[in-house]
């Protein structure tokens, strides 16, 4: 495989320059967590055709070029599993890789397969082994060897077959418009994730309203202290102090450090902001607490949602397309609860393609069943 290592500012803006015309680029990065929230960006690799380019970000003054590139609307962006690109993209550049189309989905739409990794998925499609030999290298670490840069180069490289492959099969099925907006609802997912931390929580269902508001105020100091200090979740305070602190409400240091089960370290660093955001948290009038979460479902309703997944099973069957791809696990809940007249807010990825396809349907089952 053909590489080119892009060293400065100069040879991107050549190597871009060379490839303006192309209308889709293979996309993947390697990164490293050292104790740290984000990841830290250590490669990007793109490949347009024959060439992998493989761009140091440790060697770039200036990165606009690669963030114009991806969110050119006129170029598609091919990654697989995107999820930890997004979060290294957002990070270093500040954009998201869009359109995109992520070959895991593709995968899992066509029903090739689901939640393949891509060493299997280019076996399975391109009769390939992939090296493993740099899996757990220092990307970090420079000079970059031989052996890391043809790794990553052919780690990029078969992404162009493999959505090659996977496009013509969209094309015969007519599920590009699929893949694509499930890119779509992929990167708006992740712009709201920050606010999906109650979904730690198993048990949450159990507080009080102002105990969840306590939770829920608790988290987001956590997540901003944690992006603050570029720490991971679990350094600032783990999940169990989280819960700890929404059902104690210690009111003293004494109390914090006797009754919630923070280390001397997280003490020390924490107390006081704690102390003060729960002080802030008893202020709160009744009347702008939130509501209770629901509680589990009861055995009617559990046998429900095994009648739901078996629709879903049929509806996979005559779409030719994996059931998990249809719908994700905490999907089938809110749809029957919806059913029950809970007040629900619908996911954004019940739109387009999906609503006509799998939720109108099971709304319409759900409807005939009670």
């Amino acid at each position: 495989m053909e590489w080119q290592l892009i060293e400065s500012d100069e040879a991107l803006v050549a190597a871009l320059s060379q490839v303006a015309d192309c209308r889709v680029v293979a996309v993947d990065t390697e990164f490293m967590r050292r104790n740290t929230f984000f990841p830290q960006v250590a490669l990007v690799q793109l490949c347009f055709g024959d060439k992998a380019l493989l761009v140091d970000p440790l060697a770039l003054d200036d990165p606009a070029p690669l963030a114009a590139l991806l969110v050119d609307p006129d170029v598609t962006k091919v990654l697989h599993s995107a999820s930890e690109d997004l979060e290294v993209f957002s990070r270093w550049l500040d954009v998201l890789p869009e359109p995109l189309f992520d070959t895991q989905r593709a995968a899992a739409l066509l029903d090739v397969g689901f939640g393949m990794g891509y060493s299997s998925l280019v076996k399975l499609v391109c009769d390939v082994e992939l090296p493993k030999g740099e899996t757990t290298s220092d990307w970090l670490k420079r000079p970059l060897s031989a052996s890391q840069c043809e790794y990553a180069a052919q780690d990029v490289a078969w992404l162009l077959p493999l959505w090659r492959h996977l496009d013509e099969l969209c094309l015969q099925q007519d599920k590009e418009d699929w893949v694509l907006a499930d890119g779509r609802d992929a990167i708006a997912a992740y712009r709201n994730s920050a606010n999906d931390s109650l979904k730690r929580f198993k048990s949450a269902w159990k507080l009080n309203p102002r105990q969840l508001a306590t939770l829920m105020a608790v988290c987001a100091w956590r997540e901003d202290t944690a992006r603050r200090r570029d720490k991971p979740r679990g350094w600032i305070i783990d999940d169990q102090a989280c819960m700890q602190l929404a059902q104690i409400d210690p009111q003293t240091r004494q109390e914090l450090q006797s009754q919630v089960g923070l280390d001397a370290a997280a003490l020390r660093r924490n107390a006081e902001e704690l102390l003060q955001l729960l002080a802030e948290q008893r202020a709160v009038p009744d009347s702008e607490l939130p509501s209770r979460l629901p509680g589990p479902l009861d055995g009617a309703q559990r046998n429900q949602l095994k009648k739901l997944k078996a629709r879903v099973r049929a509806i996979a069957g005559e779409l030719a397309t994996a059931p998990e791809a249809l719908l994700q696990a905490r999907d089938y809940e809110l749809l029957l609860r919806e059913s029950l007249g809970e007040a629900i807010e619908s996911p954004r990825h019940w739109q387009g393609w999906r609503l006509d396809k799998v939720i109108s349907p099971l709304r319409e089952s759900l409807a005939g069943a009670a």
